[in-house]
């Protein structure tokens, strides 16, 4: 017979007040109860007893292990985290390589997962060989080697770095047939570490007339975009390292400029050439390519800081729902004006909203995870994401994004968007089975 008084002194999920419609939960509650809720939540809806199973020796634990390797390697039972590509064949033109967010998890995205964009292919560069020249409207002109950048006082900083075309698909009139890595792919955060531009360009001594610099990569396309000095005098980094290592070669070897919160494509890879000069040069990239056009016609000249931005990882497609019961909805937000002030979730496509809680440390311009618990009763559910910034900007709703930015007239390919910026709510739609698949809400 069952133990009356320990039945009601155990905890139960059902008994956390809701948030808001369709399941989810107060979050404030859920964190309050602490670790007693929690594993009472945990064990109500996802663990099995094991009271009436013996503690056994699996095999792995009855014969000695591998040999540790000189890289380490991850588990071959992590095969399948990996970056999908638009040029699996390597045909010579620009080819991505998108982050699996949706099989990650926290705030730094791992060196290998990291999102690159290469239009010519990598250069194999020799570290030895290369510099960096700080020139134009300066007093002394400067050739940098990467022994002599190494000496210059160092300082980190988490960034993110986020393609203009990142979730460009989603400028589509329809619903896209897509996930998390298909459509939010070309963002990724990391620890940036290495030498302070502002301190390089003092030591040059920038003339009081140079408003612009710009900044070449050595690769064959030499990728060039104009920046404002007073960007570059701000928080801008010469970058040596990457989580810790050199830059992998996709994302700079061996050096890159890294301008938190600007379009990818400013944080120019492979970094040779600083120019100081009076007025931004209109290259290539920065005239024709990253130039969103608006619905009356008019294009942006320039667009440099990228929105205030969510979306939900887990669940996602791709990722089933495996049964009623408690889920973790969680994802990433993230703004180039600075940092996450709230995160709000919605399990009925927009109808309520609850507050997610942020995981600690919230950075300034880097990835910041929310999470929320959610118990799904089974039936359709449609799940969003809305962040606001420290600075007051929210992230806007489809429907006012779409009035300002226009859409494209045909649903696109992933790999085929002209569109840049897009930062408005993405839906995941759940059915009674328990798939999610991209939805309008």
């Amino acid at each position: 017979m069952s133990n009356p008084s320990r039945q009601r002194s155990t905890p139960r999920f059902d008994s956390i007040p809701a948030a808001a419609d369709n399941g989810l939960l107060d979050r404030r509650e859920f964190l309050r109860g602490g670790v007693a809720v929690a594993a009472a939540m945990t064990g109500f809806v996802v663990a099995r007893s094991a009271s009436a199973e013996a503690l056994t020796d699996a095999p792995w634990s009855q014969r000695a292990g591998g040999i540790s390797s000189a890289v380490e390697r991850r588990s071959r039972f992590e095969e399948k985290v990996v970056r999908t590509l638009s040029n699996p064949n390597g045909e010579p033109r620009t080819q991505h390589a998108r982050t699996p967010h949706h099989l990650l998890n926290g705030t730094i995205t791992p060196n290998s997962m990291h999102f690159t964009i290469v239009h010519n292919g990598t250069p194999d560069i020799d570290p030895d060989k290369h510099s960096l020249v700080i020139h134009g409207m300066v007093k002394r002109p400067l050739l940098f080697s990467l022994d002599a950048l190494s000496r210059y006082p160092m300082e980190s900083r988490m960034a993110f770095i986020e393609c203009g075309g990142n979730s460009a698909p989603l400028f589509s009139p329809k619903p896209v047939k897509g996930g998390v890595q298909d459509l939010h792919g070309l963002v990724s955060c990391a620890e940036w570490t290495g030498v302070r531009l502002s301190t390089l360009l003092d030591e040059a001594g920038v003339d009081a007339k140079a408003k612009w610099l710009i900044a070449e990569g050595a690769d064959m396309a030499a990728v060039s975009r104009s920046v404002p000095v007073a960007k570059a005098m701000d928080d801008a980094l010469v970058a040596l390292y990457q989580n810790g290592e050199r830059l992998m070669p996709g994302n700079g070897y061996p050096m890159r400029l890294l301008l938190p919160g600007y379009e990818g494509n400013m944080s120019v890879k492979f970094l040779r050439r600083i120019k100081l000069i009076d007025q931004p040069a209109m290259t290539y990239y920065e005239s024709r390519n990253y130039s969103p056009l608006l619905p009356s016609g008019k294009a942006y000249q320039f667009y440099f800081v990228q929105e205030v931005k969510s979306f939900i990882t887990h669940p996602s497609p791709g990722l089933a729902l495996q049964g009623q019961g408690l889920y973790e909805i969680s994802g990433i937000a993230y703004s180039g004006n600075g940092r996450i002030a709230r995160v709000m979730v919605s399990a009925d496509g927009g109808r309520s909203w609850a507050q997610a809680a942020l995981q600690e440390p919230v950075l300034s311009k880097a990835f910041t995870r929310f999470r929320a618990p959610w118990r799904w009763n089974g039936g359709p559910a449609i799940l969003q994401s809305r962040a606001w910034d420290e600075a007051g900007n929210a992230q806007p709703l489809r429907a006012q994004f779409i009035a300002e930015r226009g859409e494209t007239k045909t649903v696109p390919s992933v790999n085929g968007f002209p569109n840049q910026h897009y930062n408005s709510i993405t839906s995941w739609a759940i059915d009674s089975n328990g798939e999610v698949l991209h939805a309008y809400a």
